[in-house]
C-alpha cells in the first residue's frame, strides 16, 4: 500500500476509534436503593434501565456512584455525561437536558393494618403522628404543613418498625423503597403494615444530560425512542420483573 494510503487508512482508524470512545457516557447517581446502588444488581432498578436503553441507543456506559450534590455538580461541569436519576425541576435545565419519564415515584403512606385511616387530604391526617426521615423531602404541601406531627427519624427502617409497633399511625416513602426495604424486615413486620391507596404524590423520573456533552440532543432522543421500544417489546417489563419490582 502507498504510503499516502496507508496514512489516510491510519487516520480514519483514528478517527474511528475516537467516535467509538466518545461515545462511552459516565452515568452518576447517588445511591438510592432499589432505584440506584452499585451494591445491587446492574446498579438498580434505574440504572439497568438506563444503561440498556443507551446501549440500544449505541452508546457503551460506565456507572459512578457518588453523593448525591457531587453527582449533580457533576453533570453540570461536564464531568459526568448522564445522572440517572433525576426528578424534573426548572433550575436544573441549567446543567443538562431532560429526557422523558423513564419511571413513576409514587410517595405513598402506610399505616398498621389493624388502623382505620382514610386519606384524600392533609387536613384529614393531622391528629396523627407520622415517622418521616429527617431532611427527606416528601412533596411541598406535606413539607411544608405546620399542621401535620412529623416525627423525625434516622431512616425508613426505623420508620416503619415503630409503625408496626404502633409507636405512631403512620410513615410515607415512595413505594418502590419502601417495598425494597420491607423485604428485608421481619415477617412480623411487613405483615402488620399496608399502604393507603391514595399517594401522596407522584414524580416522573429522568435521565438529566450534561449540556457540556455536544451530543446530549441526540442522546436524550435515542434514550427516549429506546424506552418506548422497550416498553412495546416487553424488555421493559421484564427488567422491572427481574429487579423485584
Amino acid at each position: 500500500m502507498p504510503r499516502f494510503a496507508r496514512a489516510v487508512a491510519l487516520i480514519g482508524v483514528l478517527l474511528l476509534s475516537q467516535s467509538v470512545f466518545a461515545q462511552r457516557l459516565r452515568l452518576v447517581a447517588d445511591a438510592w436503593p432499589p432505584f440506584t446502588d452499585a451494591t445491587l444488581i446492574n446498579g438498580g432498578l434505574a440504572t439497568d434501565i438506563v444503561s440498556t436503553a443507551l446501549a440500544r441507543a449505541g452508546y457503551a456506559s460506565d456507572f459512578e456512584q457518588v453523593p448525591w450534590a457531587r453527582a449533580l455538580m457533576g453533570v453540570g461541569d461536564g464531568r459526568y455525561d448522564v445522572l440517572v436519576n433525576a426528578w424534573y425541576d426548572e433550575s436544573r435545565t441549567q446543567l443538562g437536558q431532560f429526557s422523558g419519564e423513564y419511571l413513576l415515584n409514587r410517595v405513598r403512606f402506610l399505616k398498621h393494618r389493624d388502623d382505620a385511616i382514610d386519606f384524600q387530604n392533609l387536613e384529614q391526617l393531622h391528629d396523627y403522628p407520622i415517622a418521616v426521615v429527617r431532611g427527606y423531602a416528601y412533596s411541598a404541601p406535606f413539607d411544608t404543613d405546620t399542621q401535620l406531627q412529623k416525627v423525625p427519624v434516622h431512616n425508613f427502617a426505623m420508620a416503619v418498625r415503630m409503625l408496626a409497633a404502633q409507636r405512631v399511625r403512620l410513615t410515607v416513602e415512595d413505594e418502590y423503597v419502601a417495598r425494597y426495604y420491607l423485604s428485608r424486615e421481619s415477617v412480623t413486620v411487613r405483615n402488620a403494615v399496608e399502604f393507603l391507596p391514595k399517594p401522596l404524590s407522584e414524580n416522573s423520573l429522568h435521565i438529566l444530560v450534561s449540556l457540556k456533552n455536544p451530543e446530549h440532543e441526540r442522546i436524550v432522543a435515542g434514550f427516549d425512542r429506546e424506552i418506548a421500544r422497550m416498553k412495546a417489546d416487553g424488555s421493559y417489563a421484564r427488567l422491572v420483573r427481574q429487579h423485584g419490582m
